[in-house]
Order: structure tokens, then C-alpha cells, then sequence
């Protein structure tokens, strides 16, 4: 079966929170997480037969859709998963607030890499706890043309602990940077978790989108199954499938205790996920394979095409600094063209984009461009750039 990831849905007017942000004005939205493609035919016949039953009442999974989330950790990690380690939630976002909650006191220390996802930050500040941040490394490549590798800096991480550090929240894919982390180093960060005696949540939202195909998804529970009893690992079907709006996420908890302490810590304040979400989400990972990888083999494409384009021509002075490994989001380093606020720079000239600083970078040094979109909308997207660019 074909699929036609070239057709540009009409966003414009809709509930879009996307589109909504420049709703009357000529801005091009490239900025939330949330890809300007229709979800798999598989999603949609599901959703539409869901509705059809016409009652829509408090939901609970059933056998069918958790079936389909531990066949599809079994068949694409060799992860063999059980039933009753799984806890549904209704976003990723919610699970780290949770986690946060769960694992630390008011006062308590949470570790995170930088630039992240800024939920990663906000998430312990939300109930009182404590957010710190360690820089990534940025080890430059033999051409300094998008070929550098994006490092922990284990010395620096070792000297953040104290007393109070209680968890440790882990992107992979990473995102922004887009970078996949190998084996030795998933196995050195759950090695070090134990040494501190820290809770591992090891987000793995992006995990579907691995753009290099010589680079599997190792979940950290899996790589480093001693430590599988501190280990929280995130994952939904939400980024893959574009299906965000829905709500469905789950965390994968092996150890009892550590999954009744997560669970007290929803009590009265997490939403249930919909009957909705739950029929998206079986019909996602047990009947939708076919559409991803041809979302993959389109995301690949245009990955391939920001490495070409980006660092030359009108574009020399807009760098992407690493290999894009995974996830369809783009992290620029836009420092070498002088602009206090990057982000208004090319607003002013129709592109919309997410601010760096938001992900605790240095102010004016990166955007992050969401690529997930039809090539049409992407190269305009690209040609409003080189005009904000060629504006300078």
C-alpha cells in the first residue's frame, strides 16, 4: 500500500494549537512537535469505527491494545515486556510531572542534559522540586559540516550530584539535538543512577523515529536490566503517529514498588486516557507499521535534504552541527548571524520557529525547525528562511 505524505492537510481555522499560534498573519508554523500529515488509514478506520459504537464512557484498555504495545516493544526492541508493568496516561508530559512528584520532595534535586525539551525543566519546578541542568558537549566533526557528535560530559554530571539529587531524567532520541545514544553510554548514565542512588525516567517518545537505520532504539531498561528496578521508561504513540491531540501515553515500570509509588502519585490529579485514545493506539502499533516506515523513508528524505542545505549558500552562516539520527525537529545554530531574538527575526519574514533559550540554550544561538510536514511546505518553509537570512 502507498500512502501520500506529499498532500498538505488544511490546518488553517482549525482547533490547531500549531496553526492557531499565527492564526491571521503570513507565518508558517514550524515550531510544535506535531507533524502537518494525516495519521495512518489504519488510525483513522479505528477512530471511525469507535465512534460508530456511540458510547463513549470512562475507557479502560482492553487485552487487544495492550497486546499491541508489548508485541510491538517485543518485535522492535526485543523488549519483553509484561502486561502489568504498564501504567496508561493521558501525555508524556503529564508522566514526567508525575515521575517528579513520585520520586522526589519538595527541595529535591532533578538532573536533566541540555538543551532538552523545556517540560523536562518546568516539571520538577511545577510541585517545588528542584531542576538542574548539565550542558551536553558539542565534540566538533573532521569537516565542521553537521558532522559533530553531541557528548555527555560525565565529569560535569558527577560534579552536580548532592545530597538531594533523587532522579535523573533522560531524552532518548534526544530532543532537540536529535542524537540517539549508544549502548556504553545508556549503560554508563543507569551505572551511574545506581551509584547515586538515583531514579532513572528515561523518556522515549522519539523512539519510532530513528532516522539512521544503523542505529536501533535500545530501551534503557533493556540495556541495563539490574537497574531495571529504578527505571521508568516513558513511551507513546503520540510523536509517531501524529496522533497528539488524543492524549495516550503509557509508562513501563517493571519493579511493584516502584510502579505503586507512581501510581499513588496520579491519585485524583491525572486524567484517564479516552476510549478514543486507546482505539489510536492499538490500531497504531498493530496495524500501522506499513505507514511508518514510508513516514520514515519521507522524513529521511527531508533530513537528508536540511544536511545538504544548511552551512552553504545563502545558508553558510546557519549551522547544523550534528548528524539528524532521529526524531523529525532540527536544532540550527543560527549564533553566526548576530540577532539578539532569531525567532522574531524569521517570524518577520513568515517562518515560525521554536526559540533556543527555551530549551536552555545560549539566548539568540538555536532554533529548532520542525521538518514533519509535506516537501512543498517544507521548501517554503526553507525559502522564507533564506530570505530572513539574505535580509541580514
Amino acid at each position: 500500500m502507498s500512502f501520500d505524505f506529499n498532500a498538505i492537510p488544511a490546518r488553517v481555522g482549525t482547533d490547531s494549537q500549531k496553526w492557531k499560534k499565527y492564526a491571521g498573519t503570513d507565518i508558517l508554523p514550524m515550531w510544535v512537535a506535531d507533524m502537518d500529515f494525516r495519521s495512518s488509514p489504519a488510525i483513522l478506520q479505528a477512530l471511525h469505527e469507535r465512534v460508530e459504537h456511540g458510547v463513549f464512557g470512562y475507557a479502560r484498555p482492553t487485552q487487544a491494545t495492550v497486546d499491541a504495545v508489548v508485541g510491538a516493544c517485543a518485535a522492535r526492541y526485543g523488549w519483553r515486556i509484561e502486561a502489568d508493568w504498564l501504567v496508561w496516561l493521558p501525555g508524556l508530559v503529564c508522566g514526567l510531572n508525575v515521575t517528579a512528584q513520585a520520586f522526589a520532595q519538595p527541595g529535591d534535586e532533578v538532573l536533566c542534559l541540555t538543551p532538552v525539551y523545556p517540560p523536562f525543566m518546568t516539571a520538577p519546578k511545577n510541585s517545588g522540586r528542584v531542576s538542574v541542568q548539565v550542558p551536553l558537549v558539542l565534540r566538533p566533526g573532521p569537516t565542521g559540516r553537521g558532522d559533530g557528535v553531541w557528548e555527555i560530559d560525565w565529569d560535569a554530571l558527577e560534579r552536580a550530584v548532592t545530597p538531594r539529587t533523587k532522579l535523573f531524567f533522560l531524552c532518548n532520541p534526544h530532543n532537540p539535538v536529535a542524537r540517539v545514544f549508544r549502548r556504553e553510554e545508556i549503560a554508563r548514565l543507569a551505572a551511574f543512577c545506581a551509584r547515586h542512588d538515583l531514579i532513572l525516567c528515561s523518556d522515549e517518545i522519539h523512539c519510532d523515529l530513528i532516522l539512521d537505520p544503523a542505529l536501533p532504539h535500545l530501551p534503557t531498561a533493556l540495556v541495563a536490566p539490574e537497574q531495571a528496578a529504578r527505571t521508568v521508561t516513558l513511551m507513546a504513540p503520540s510523536k509517531t503517529y501524529n496522533v497528539p491531540g488524543l492524549g495516550t501515553s503509557f509508562a513501563i515500570i517493571p519493579d511493584p514498588a516502584l510502579r505503586q509509588r507512581f501510581v499513588r502519585a496520579t491519585w485524583g490529579i491525572v486524567a484517564e486516557v479516552t476510549c478514543l485514545g486507546y482505539s489510536a493506539c492499538e490500531a497504531a502499533y498493530r496495524d500501522s507499521e506499513e505507514w511508518r516506515q514510508g513516514l520514515l523513508a519521507t522524513l529521511r528524505s527531508h533530513a537528508a535534504h536540511l544536511q545538504a542545505t544548511f552551512g552553504t549558500g545563502v545558508f553558510e552562516r546557519v549551522r547544523l552541527e550534528a548528524p539528524l539520527e532521529a526524531t523529525y525537529l532540527a536544532w540550527l545554530n543560527v549564533s553566526a548571524l548576530g540577532l539578539a531574538d532569531p525567532v522574531a527575526h524569521f517570524e518577520a519574514h513568515g517562518v515560525g520557529l521554536s526559540d533556543g533559550r527555551n530549551f536552555a540554550a545560549t539566548p539568540g544561538h538555536y532554533v529548532r525547525i520542525n521538518f514533519g510536514c509535506p516537501r512543498a511546505t517544507l521548501d517554503e518553509g526553507l525559502r522564507r528562511m533564506a530570505a530572513a537570512v539574505a535580509a541580514l
